[in-house]
């Protein structure tokens, strides 16, 4: 059975149990700050079980992207080492929210697994909890093992522990005992020699779980104690690539046909076979692997960078780079060819893939290029630590630099030195990694208190749109501890007028004044699991009084007029462009915005000037908001309105439209395009391959910008004795400042050439070596030019030459390549130990290098420590 086929027949054996069918969620979390990307199959469903939001239906279905590389969940280093761990992989899954429970279940999970698929029940055991003795105390989940007992024979019912079979969200939040399915695909004699039952949980590759029935029916509070969920809930998460394996006969998830069109595409880049030989074997694996989760990822809006999700993305792609680079001696880019397979493969379930393919490729070959240009500098820095290591052991503290600051792998470093003769000291390597991970969890630290409930009311409505006051009452609060912020208040009132951080706007500020006129600020707004939550420093005397909610109306405001100048520029750009313009990102301040878009080349003035105007005549032209709220979604998209690609949108969206600009978007937007006042691009530049960002103002920002800049207009006309043509006058400096540096370089050549006889007769010879050390008055370019024209005609020549400029020190170190060989000199050591002397320091080649420093007055001992290099 073929795997689309597979998925097809669990979505629709669930649909004829009166599932609904929803479509995988992005895989970048948007709106919940405890997780970096969906690691599991209900992470897009945590406001129903929370209790935050109503499910469109009390039973759903879907297969679900999931990505495993942080935190709890983190399996990165495991792929490729075995057959049945991945980064991203599918989780199908079917939910119930307070519908069915245990019993339906399990009877649905036998009835697909033993019925629709055929799997042999002699193959198949289950797990339920046994119980606990810590804290919790709890019982053994006897109502699932007697379900199970309907089922399967009782020998083949083990009882799990707590990490195996209690199933948690975090550290806080809805949890359950769970029931896990495994299966046994070894062969008949290998059954014969052990019992499997023994290798259940055990990491056994052919002995795996498939299945996990999670019945949630417990809350994780803060302070570590359960209560009782008030309904019950099923969680069910099945491994769609080892139920492939399982049901397409094969020993390794990798065998399925999910895995081998990108194996064999591999093979034919790199012109190696899968299968003779381990390392490239694992190899292979990782980079099929890997060219998944890092498509997924860009596809659904998440671009590799140095911080956050993107970073993580960044380290594993170049993960894969590395493995090619070692194992397949890949030294150009291919991964990113791999896109094509993988899109032909998958795009039918995800459609995404296919409609950012391009985008996909265009950041995977540009990262590509990157990281193996790093590797190559990785291996010069290498080669210098090398030659400078006394002795056969390499230290962990080189190697740890080498990693954290150039990126260089640390497996790869272990690997070359092995084959110089040469050890790596890992114990001091994993020290100073862990300081580092030690710094950076101790800056992220944070503990969150259990909500202190005032009002017993999850229904809460924003007003926002309409109202910038309202009064409120607060229904629930707790306190939050971190490290960055210190004591923060979380507050959630019964309706509220903040505008929470969301689609790239900013959340809202205010205050919150009660009834005697006491004020505590609100200082941000954020959405958790659907509900909006107010930041403040202090908590109100009285928690149970009616508050007077009030938005910082100047920076709603500018930002929605920077908001609302998004819209007009992206209509802009594809108007400017082309079509095949598409919003990758943005971000809205009161002070100005930020916008992403597709894009294969830098803008040209003409192009940037184009798209200013088109922005600015729809200022000009006094264009109304058209806002429709609770349009259905596909009305929506047949009226015309632009939907992002890793966004979520419900069954119902909010349109937003100034004349033919119309999109789906729930932020705040002006009443009329005039009261943006004026629209002023301050840069355009890239972010990745394929990616432009643009940099603009509006209004105030604007009227700031033109202020400063007319200031500095009236600045630069007094500097030019008020010329009535400054343009005019400015060039003729210009052509005359040229025309002088031509004369002074033609007097500085003339003087180093006077300099050089005098010079050159002032040389000594010091145990066979030609030295000079002096104080010039050349600028850095002459003291260069001087060096290698004195270079040119004295044999075995070192010097070193001092001057001052602009109030600060330069040395200047030349030595002759053949004194460099020979006595194993280097003037960038040279010159950074002697920099000491000028209170600065530099570097350079071996045979010519410069520092330089605030203390010109240390110049004449740097001169005079010089000669202990040769004497």
């Amino acid at each position: 059975m073929k795997s689309q086929d597979i998925r097809n027949k669990f979505l629709e054996f669930f649909e004829n149990k009166e599932h609904l069918i929803v479509p995988s969620a992005p895989m970048v979390l948007k709106n919940d700050p405890t997780l970096m990307f969906v690691n599991s199959g209900m992470a897009p469903f945590k406001e129903y079980f929370l209790g935050n939001s109503e499910p469109k239906n009390n039973r759903i279905a879907d297969s679900q992207k999931c990505l495993r590389v942080s935190g709890k969940h983190n399996d990165l280093e495991e792929v490729g080492y075995d057959t049945y761990h991945h980064t991203l992989f599918e989780m199908l899954g079917n939910w119930s929210f307070g519908d069915y429970f245990k019993k339906e279940a399990i009877a649905w999970a036998w009835e697909l697994l033993t019925e629709v698929f055929g799997i042999d029940k002699d193959i198949l055991y289950v797990t339920v909890f046994e119980g606990s003795n810590d804290a919790d105390n709890l019982k053994m989940d006897t109502e699932a093992y007697d379900i199970w007992k309907q089922y399967i024979s009782e020998d083949r019912i083990l009882k799990g522990n707590k990490k195996d079979n209690f199933w948690e969200m975090g550290e806080q939040g809805p949890c359950g005992p769970c029931s896990e399915i495994h299966v046994d695909i070894r062969s008949a004699e290998e059954k014969a020699k052990v019992d499997g039952k023994t290798l259940v949980n055990m990491d056994h590759p052919q002995v795996v779980e498939i299945w996990n029935l999670v019945f949630m029916q417990y809350n994780r509070k803060a302070n570590g104690s359960l209560e009782a969920l008030p309904s019950k809930h099923i969680d069910t998460g099945m491994g769609f690539e080892r139920l492939c394996m399982v049901l397409q006969g094969v020993q390794s998830n990798y065998d399925t046909d999910v895995f081998t069109p990108i194996i064999r595409e591999i093979e034919t880049i790199t012109n190696t076979d899968y299968g003779k030989d381990e390392k490239v074997d694992i190899a292979i694996r990782v980079i099929s692997d890997h060219v998944r989760a890092v498509a997924f990822s860009i596809a659904d809006g998440q671009l590799p960078s140095n911080t956050g999700a993107g970073y993580v993305i960044r380290r594993i792609l170049r993960r894969a780079i590395r493995y090619g680079f070692t194992f397949l001696n890949t030294k150009e880019p291919f991964i990113y060819r791999l896109v094509d397979v993988l899109s032909k493969k998958m795009g039918e379930a995800f459609p995404e893939l296919k409609a950012q393919k391009q985008l996909v490729e265009n950041v995977i070959k540009e990262e590509e290029a990157s990281f193996l240009r790093t590797l190559e500098q990785g291996l010069i820095l290498l080669d210098g630590i090398v030659k400078n290591t006394k002795g056969d052991t390499v230290s962990g503290e080189k190697a740890f630099e080498l990693y954290d600051t150039y990126g260089f792998p640390i497996d790869l470093t272990a690997l070359i030195l092995s084959e110089k003769g040469l050890k790596l000291d890992h114990e001091g390597f994993e020290k100073h990694l862990e300081i580092q991970k030690n710094r950076s969890r101790k800056a992220s630290e944070m503990s969150t208190d259990d909500w202190t409930v005032l009002i017993d009311d999850t229904e809460q409505e924003f007003i926002g749109y309409d109202f910038l006051e309202a009064n409120v009452k607060i229904t629930r609060y707790r306190k939050v501890t971190s490290k960055k912020d210190g004591e923060m208040y979380q507050l959630v009132f019964n309706l509220t007028p903040f505008y929470a951080e969301g689609g790239g706007q900013v959340g809202d500020k205010g205050y919150l004044q009660d009834a005697h006129g006491d004020v505590i600020y609100i200082l941000d707004t954020k959405k958790e699991n659907n509900v909006i939550i107010h930041f403040a420093k202090n908590l109100p005397k009285n928690l149970n009084e009616v508050f007077k909610a009030v938005v910082d109306d100047k920076q709603r405001y500018r930002t929605e007029c920077n908001h609302t100048a998004t819209h007009l520029l992206h209509q802009a750009l594809r108007e400017v462009l082309g079509d095949h313009v598409e919003q990758k990102g943005s971000a809205v301040h009161s002070k100005y915005l930020r916008f992403d878009f597709s894009h294969f080349s830098k803008l040209t003035d003409e192009e940037l000037r184009d798209v200013e105007n088109f922005v600015n005549a729809r200022i000009e032209g006094k264009l109304d908001l058209e806002e429709h709220r609770n349009v259905p979604m596909e009305q929506a998209i047949e009226n015309g309105a632009m939907a992002l690609f890793g966004e979520k949108y419900g069954d119902t969206v909010r349109t937003i439209k100034f004349g033919q600009s119309i999109e789906l978007c729930g932020g705040t937007h002006v009443k009329n395009t005039s009261d943006i006042w004026h629209f002023k691009i301050r840069s355009e530049s890239a972010v990745a391959s394929g990616i432009r960002r643009i940099e603009a103002i509006t209004n105030d920002a604007v009227k700031d910008y033109y202020s400063e800049t007319n200031k500095a207009y009236f600045k630069i006309k007094g500097l030019l004795n008020n010329a009535q043509e400054p343009v005019k006058a400015l060039k003729s400096l210009q052509e005359e400042n040229t025309s002088l540096k031509k004369q002074v370089e033609a007097l500085l050549r003339d003087k180093a050439k006077n300099l050089k006889g005098e010079l050159k007769n002032e040389i000594t010879k010091i145990n066979g070596v030609q030295f000079l050390a002096k104080k010039i008055d050349l600028d850095a370019s002459g003291i260069k030019d001087l060096c290698f024209d004195l270079g040119s005609q004295v044999d075995n020549l070192f010097l070193l030459f001092g001057c001052e400029a602009g109030g600060k020190a330069i040395l200047s170190c030349y030595i002759s390549k053949e004194l460099v060989a020979a006595k194993d000199l280097n003037a960038g050591n040279i010159v950074r130990e002697l920099g000491k002397y000028i209170q600065g320091g530099g570097g350079g080649q071996p045979f010519f290098a410069t520092a330089g420093g605030k203390k010109p007055a240390g110049i004449e001992a740097a001169l005079e420590a010089s000669k202990s290099y040769i004497e």
